[in-house]
């Protein structure tokens, strides 16, 4: 089990190369079947709540589901993207509509152009550099995610990965472990 902070860099690094390997095929096929299985956790678990749901843009090879956010934008879900306000801090988050213009912060994430800063919405969509079977993920170290979490009441949480991305590492004290993950499989 991973459980020291050079040990969790080697990991992330290869949890990194493993993504990057997956061929344009294959991780189009797997963000399809990804896209698919938010969109039914949404109609089961959300659909007609009005609740706001934060969503990620996709850095680093992370699963792309910009099809299933204006999937959702059409059956009348209300978005939010991730917002970094300062180092060290929890996220911000600013509605936004899929086709609306974005611009690349100065940490690279893409956030709406017209920030609309919302309330951290009540779920959220998480991307997962990696996870473990106890459904805690390993994000690339920034713990803007775990900052976000701490403070009650607890958003609900999915992660989204690749199955590829599974590892086995231990969780540290000031992580939460998320509600579900949704992989293609």
């Amino acid at each position: 089990m991973v459980d020291t902070t050079m040990e969790k860099a080697a990991l992330r690094k290869a949890l990194l190369a493993a993504r990057a390997a997956l061929t344009p095929m294959q991780k189009a096929a797997f963000d399809a079947a990804i896209c698919a299985r938010v969109l039914a956790w949404w109609e089961a678990n959300l659909a007609g709540s009005n609740a706001v749901l934060g969503v990620y843009w996709p850095l680093r090879g992370e699963p792309d589901l910009a099809p299933a956010y204006a999937a959702l934008s059409a059956r009348g879900a209300a978005l939010a993207l991730p917002v970094v306000l300062e180092r060290d801090a929890a996220l911000g988050f600013a509605a936004w509509t899929p086709g609306e213009a974005l611009l690349r912060d100065a940490m690279g994430v893409a956030v709406p152009a017209a920030l609309r800063m919302v309330a951290r919405p009540p779920a959220l969509l998480i991307p997962c550099l990696g996870f473990n079977a106890g459904r805690f993920r390993l994000g690339y170290g920034g713990g803007y995610y775990d900052r976000t979490l701490a403070p009650l009441p607890r958003p609900l949480t999915v992660g989204v990965a690749y199955t590829c991305l599974a590892a086995d590492f231990a969780s540290a004290a000031h992580d939460v472990a998320l509600d579900l993950i949704i992989t293609e499989a």
